[in-house]
């Protein structure tokens, strides 16, 4: 995982706002992490910096969605996912399923996901707007494939994206230094987690960070 002094400079100065943000787990199923060994880095700090995120934004009352492939998806559904991916997921649990550390809660949203971008036929954006938010934090994987791409259809959409540093990973570290480069100088904000959780607990009304969430 790349640390805070390693990550490129952002060509814009936004402040995340917990009244204005939602929380985006990009594609965090089984299927996705296989390639990351359990017990090691970028698996590690993905997992619990992800955790950390979810918790401190259900905490505040920050919207949290997930996006998920659905698996078993038929030749015309992938369309030209095939050609490079191939056929994908299986829908069994061990493949599509979600890690239970990072278990949607209650109140969180689940959105079936069909290409790279998590705005692409979802009720993503309408989600956002509905709630009137405008600032998108996204962790997950893959850092160059759908968190880049969701990164850059929020920017299109006038929604803020902030991607997270160490909560995202993907297959080679090379892949995941030029996500972030990018994205700094493209489409969007690049924070460490740290960083990311300072920014929602001190910009947080203060009848929320006591009450610890919003009805």
């Amino acid at each position: 995982m790349p640390r805070p002094a390693e990550l490129p400079p952002n060509s814009v100065s936004w402040q995340i706002d917990p009244r204005r943000a939602v929380l985006l787990v990009h594609d965090m199923q089984h299927y996705f992490l296989a390639p990351f060994p359990p017990g090691e880095q970028p698996r590690t700090d993905l997992l619990a910096h992800t955790a950390a995120l979810r918790e401190r934004c259900a905490g505040l009352g920050v919207p949290v969605v997930y996006s998920a492939q659905p698996g078993d998806m038929t030749p015309e559904q992938r369309g030209l996912l095939v050609d490079f991916w191939g056929p994908g997921m299986s829908a069994a649990p061990e493949d599509s399923g979600i890690p239970e550390a990072l278990a949607p809660g209650e109140h969180d949203t689940v959105l079936t996901k069909w290409r790279a971008s998590a705005f692409h036929a979802t009720p993503l954006l309408e989600l956002l707007r509905d709630r009137g938010r405008d600032q998108l934090i996204i962790c997950g994987v893959y850092a160059h494939v759908g968190v880049l791409l969701t990164a850059c259809d929020a920017f299109a959409h006038s929604v803020q994206p902030f991607v997270v540093a160490d909560a995202v990973a993907d297959f080679t570290p090379d892949h995941h230094r030029m996500a972030l480069q990018y994205a700094a100088s493209r489409c969007a904000v690049v924070l460490p987690t740290s960083a990311v959780l300072e920014a929602l607990s001190a910009a947080a009304p203060a009848s929320v960070a006591s009450a610890g969430g919003l009805s």
